[in-house]
């Protein structure tokens, strides 16, 4: 394993959970091979490793790949009491649990049951820290009697799952959920980066004065905001159909002519949000890991931050020029 020399890792309380999580959560679809292979071998390393750097809140999915059975083997090797665990009930479709593909999930407190429960095994614990109802595509139904929110708090109070909500992109289903009083903490999608900030008009405001987690996806856009040669991807097929990707070229190009790591600027700029707790990052492998750790721990010039305000008329948090 590569060593690199970090500042310590922040951590912030994620609202009412009052779990004290790192910044960068280790979203573990980095190791289930939906980006590149990862041996059984290397995953519990990359795991312990991350661990051993402050990384110890792991974001798991049955949809990232074979990722929650890696996640378990780890398990087997150190402490549960070391870790944060917070998992996903995937609602994508009528496929098996909620897998992607057509139709209408089954939205039922029978199948969060069965589907946590069966979960649970595969990772060999006893409970989740935190467990999301992951891209319904309604919310009404979630909240419904007989429901999936019904079926998670039953779960919690049996102690299967210990903190439960909601991971959307759809800030009016995020507010629904918490009006509800049972959701703890959130995960929110695409709405709070360098191109976007939709979530502090109206999301994170409730949120804080609910005293509810925040978890915020995507602050990297799917690897389009890591410095990566956009170019180059779209010649090899990348991006092609995304609608972000010319708009994370422009700041892209900005921080090649400036001289400024990309990736550095897109996870500070979401750090200096206070509102947001975590910002999980999947890491394929030691190099992307200390990447993000780095870029997590080491402050970017406040004469940047004007620059960058100035050049592309990115509003950024006042904090970054305190």
């Amino acid at each position: 394993m590569s060593s690199v020399t970090t500042s310590p890792l922040p951590r912030r309380r994620l609202g009412k959970t009052e779990l004290m999580i790192p910044v960068i959560p280790f979203g573990t679809q980095g190791f289930g091979n939906n980006f590149g292979f990862v041996s059984d071998e290397d995953a519990v390393a990359l795991i312990k490793h991350a661990i051993s750097l402050g990384v110890n809140h792991f974001d798991c999915a049955r949809c990232y790949g074979d990722s929650l059975r890696k996640l378990g083997l780890a398990l087997r090797e150190i402490p549960r009491e070391s870790v944060i665990i917070t998992g996903r009930l995937c609602c994508h479709s009528a496929a098996q649990w909620g897998f992607y593909g057509e139709g209408d999930p089954d939205y039922s407190a029978e199948r969060v049951i069965r589907d946590v429960e069966d979960q649970l095994t595969i990772l060999g614990t006893d409970y989740f820290d935190g467990m999301l109802i992951h891209d319904p595509k309604a919310i009404e139904p979630t909240l419904a009697k007989g429901g999936t929110l019904d079926g998670m708090l039953q779960l919690k109070a049996r102690g299967l799952v210990r903190n439960v909500g909601f991971g959307m992109r759809q800030p009016e289903f995020h507010l629904k959920a918490i009006a509800t009083g049972d959701v703890d903490f959130l995960l929110c999608f695409n709405n709070y980066n360098l191109i976007r900030q939709s979530t502090a008009e109206d999301l994170l405001p409730t949120a804080t004065a609910a005293d509810v987690g925040v978890m915020n996806g995507w602050s990297i856009l799917r690897g389009l905001l890591t410095g990566i040669d956009i170019d180059e991807a779209r010649a090899k097929g990348r991006y092609k159909n995304d609608a972000d990707a010319d708009a994370a070229r422009r700041i892209w190009q900005w921080c090649r002519d400036e001289e400024v790591n990309l990736l550095q600027l897109a996870l500070q700029f979401c750090l200096a949000e206070e509102r947001i707790h975590g910002n999980p990052t999947g890491n394929l492998n030691v190099e992307q890991l200390e990447a993000n750790i780095w870029a997590a721990t080491t402050p970017i010039a406040a004469d940047v931050w004007r620059k960058l305000q100035a050049d592309l008329g990115i509003s950024v948090n006042e904090r970054v020029f305190a």
